[in-house]
């Protein structure tokens, strides 16, 4: 039987080791972690009582008139979230709802109405609120908020001040945005308010208290999203997925990532600040820490000299990572390597679909967007051909269907591993019937591995397997299907 322990252990195992280097890097850049405003968010939320459903979440999203979000900033999931909560509250013949963010000073209301009447277009919106000179993050999933509330809200109103770099202020700055919440609720006294905040501002004595200040009688809801204390004790819960728990009577927190994305999220924005903007960030160090991180957790030696129990000399073996936005050069790149322009065009639309892939012909990751539940799977993909010395390097060999789908199985099972957050929805691009086949075995592995009936040496046995050998291929499938299916 498995325990809430045992299956906290087993679910985290890679995701730690994955957070090590993260979290290394992170402090390396910024030391504001330690401040005493950002340990009183931390401490604040340990534990929580009850575990909610998707549909109760709703429900209390639904009985509440101002509802406090809390925003990873370097988090794009965070955003949506908000987006689709805002969707969610703003129903036809229902309270009209109105939009709070920390993103936009107070003081550019201005620009926010001159865009909200559609007389200035989205860069000049974009510019005239220097958002990137501001504030720095990606402003794809944050306009869609914006857009969001446009097409179903009634209003939305910047809430923020200076100084922000200056966390002795930080204060001051929740008091100004408790203000500001304060003269929205006196302009849309029937409105339901949703404020969009960073999430060390919603600790219970920063933004919550001085809120309560200016509206005593209002029923305020604390919705914060993925915090790291509550996430790894709801992952020891028996069900798959954990939508959102209740911590205290108005404060729920909901998941939609792991603090693995979140952290690599952020690591990510700190290495596009230090590039030009043109380049974008460096992608190399946080696949090489999925990559490293898959290795870790089946027992592999990077440097074994023998290709027998380990792979021979993984450390040689690192994919180059690529970044790109056209189609054109990776097209060459693969047609000069012998694909052929079918394999070309399936490799090009999975690109675009999941924003990465891996590329066997020639040993690289190819990134356009980084998605942790895609890049992941690339990650455990590429980790098998390695444990095979790389079979179809340089080659346009076609695999056999049986052993496609084991490939597709230990990339699924290597991605749940490394992601246990992936949901059903992130295989909405599946395309073949091996792909679905290797899915349902990859779950049902996965599944084992949380009960205790598989173990990680068996699963690096597995790894290691010359499945492109298509008679071994079909026993490993008949084994693993007998077994697990």
């Amino acid at each position: 039987m498995a325990t809430p322990s045992n299956l906290r252990s087993r679910r985290n195992a890679a995701q730690l080791h994955a957070l090590v280097g993260v979290e290394r890097d992170i402090r390396a850049a910024d030391s504001s972690s330690r401040r005493k405003y950002l340990q009183e968010f931390r401490q604040a939320f340990r534990s929580y009582g009850d575990v909610l459903t998707a549909k109760e979440l709703e429900v209390e999203i639904q009985g509440s008139d101002t509802i406090l979000i809390g925003d990873y900033h370097a988090l794009p999931a965070a955003q949506k979230f908000a987006a689709s909560v805002f969707e969610l509250r703003a129903q036809p013949g229902d309270r009209p709802v109105v939009l709070g963010v920390e993103t936009i000073f107070a003081r550019d209301q201005h620009i926010i109405e001159e865009w909200w009447r559609r007389e200035i277009d989205e860069a000049e919106f974009r510019q005239r609120i220097r958002f990137d000179l501001d504030w720095g993050y990606a402003w794809e999933p944050f306009y869609e908020l914006l857009v969001t509330a446009r097409e179903h809200g009634e209003a939305i109103y910047g809430l923020d001040c200076m100084p922000r770099e200056d966390l002795r202020k930080i204060g001051a700055r929740d008091r100004h945005a408790a203000h500001k919440i304060a003269e929205t609720r006196a302009k849309h006294p029937q409105a339901v308010i949703m404020v969009l905040f960073g999430e060390s501002h919603l600790a219970p004595g920063h933004l919550p208290l001085q809120l309560r200040s200016e509206l005593p009688t209002e029923k305020i809801l604390t919705l914060l999203q993925n915090v790291d204390a509550l996430y790894w004790r709801a992952t020891g819960e028996k069900q798959e997925r954990v939508d959102a728990v209740r911590v205290t009577e108005n404060v729920l927190c909901a998941f939609n990532s792991t603090p693995l994305e979140k952290y690599e999220s952020y690591r990510l924005h700190l290495s596009r600040w230090g590039r030009d903007e043109d380049e974008g960030p460096d992608l190399t160090p946080t696949i090489y820490n999925l990559i490293d991180s898959l290795v870790r957790f089946l027992g592999i030696n990077r440097y074994s000299p023998h290709n027998t129990t380990q792979p021979k000399f993984l450390v040689d073996m690192l994919p180059e990572v690529c970044r790109g936005q056209s189609d054109e050069p990776l097209s060459r790149l693969l047609l000069r390597k012998g694909a052929n322009e079918q394999e070309t065009a399936d490799i090009l639309q999975k690109v675009n679909e999941r924003g990465c892939a891996y590329l066997r012909q020639v040993n690289a990751f190819y990134v356009r967007e980084f998605q942790m539940v895609y890049a992941t799977e690339a990650a455990a993909q590429f980790l098998h051909h390695a444990c095979r010395g790389l079979p179809y390097l340089g080659k346009n060999r076609q695999a056999s269907g049986t052993t496609q789908a084991i490939e597709h199985a230990l990339a699924y099972f290597g991605s749940l591993v490394l992601y246990p957050a992936r949901g059903e929805d992130a295989n909405s691009v599946v395309q073949s019937d091996e792909e679905k086949q290797g899915y349902e075995l990859g779950k049902a592995l996965y599944d084992a591995y949380l009960h205790g009936k598989v173990s990680q040496s068996t699963m690096r046995r597995i790894f290691l397997t010359h499945v492109e050998n298509a008679d071994v291929a079909e026993q490993l499938w008949r084994d693993l299907s007998n077994r697990y299916l």
